[in-house]
């Protein structure tokens, strides 16, 4: 006698499945810059505002320090041919973003992060030296200290300096910390005491084990930066936790409701 199939039972199965399955999250690539409200200005405060009023879990932001000593918020080393770690501040008061904000200080960037509503994916350059890279760490950490976000719930740190990435496992235990350069695999940044990786997700299709790799050390994988389409869902597949991109809506409209929320 054939059994009957109970159909309840199985569309129950898949539900469970489903919810069970792991949730990615959305990282504003410099903010949400990429629409007019903001003006089209990347790591503008406008910037974090809307990836904050959108409810995307993260946005990102790129931190420089200045010859007098000021945390900046600017992606480039160069504003307008001027060195950032070779110019006073004072160098740069002139300087608006395409939507007419001035170059903002860290902390005129982290009042707006105190709002809550994201993630701060804090990324912290490179410079020309270990001294100018270890003071930066610091006073990021009595900045975010400063604001209140020293918190690894409110804040994770990504940087392409392994010496950055040492200094932050050192003194921020506990806290996301992603390797961005994406020569060293999962079990190599592991050993050198850092706990995630955040790599180009040409890196993650010609190594695809390592996404499964740095699961199985119990480390985040973040990917960047990820605007087409057909690369999203490529990244979806191989399940990564992180999507960082210029296009944060796209992203969402592909996950649906796998997207984590903040």
């Amino acid at each position: 006698m054939r059994r009957l199939i109970n159909f309840s039972a199985v569309i129950a199965l898949v539900a469970l499945a489903a919810s069970c399955s792991p949730k990615i999250a959305i990282t504003a690539h410099r903010g949400y810059w990429n629409c007019e409200e903001a003006g089209f200005a990347e790591n503008s405060i406008k910037s974090l505002e809307l990836a904050q009023k959108n409810n995307l879990w993260g946005s990102e932001f790129d931190v420089h320090i200045t010859s007098d000593l000021v945390l900046v918020v600017h992606h480039d080393r160069d504003i307008q041919g001027k060195s950032i770690h070779t110019h006073d501040y004072a160098d740069f008061k002139d300087y608006r973003l395409k939507n007419g904000e001035k170059l903002p200080t860290l902390d005129e960037y982290l009042a707006q992060g105190e709002k809550g509503g994201t993630v701060l994916v804090f990324e912290l350059k490179q410079q020309y030296d270990k001294a100018h890279e270890d003071y930066m760490v610091d006073k990021s950490i009595e900045a975010l200290k400063r604001h209140g976000l020293f918190d690894p719930k409110k804040v994770i740190f990504i940087s392409f300096s392994r010496n950055i990435c040492d200094r932050i496992a050192a003194l921020c235990p506990g806290f996301t910390n992603q390797y961005l350069s994406g020569d060293m695999s999962p079990d190599e940044v592991l050993a050198k005491g850092v706990n995630g990786i955040d790599y180009h997700y040409n890196v993650f299709r010609k190594n695809p084990g390592w996404v499964g790799q740095a699961h199985k050390n119990k480390m985040s994988v973040n990917v960047w930066t990820v605007d087409k389409e057909e690369d999203i869902k490529e990244m979806v597949g191989l399940g990564v936790d992180c999507i960082t991109t210029n296009e944060p809506l796209r992203v969402r409209q592909i996950l649906g409701g796998k997207e984590k929320k903040y």
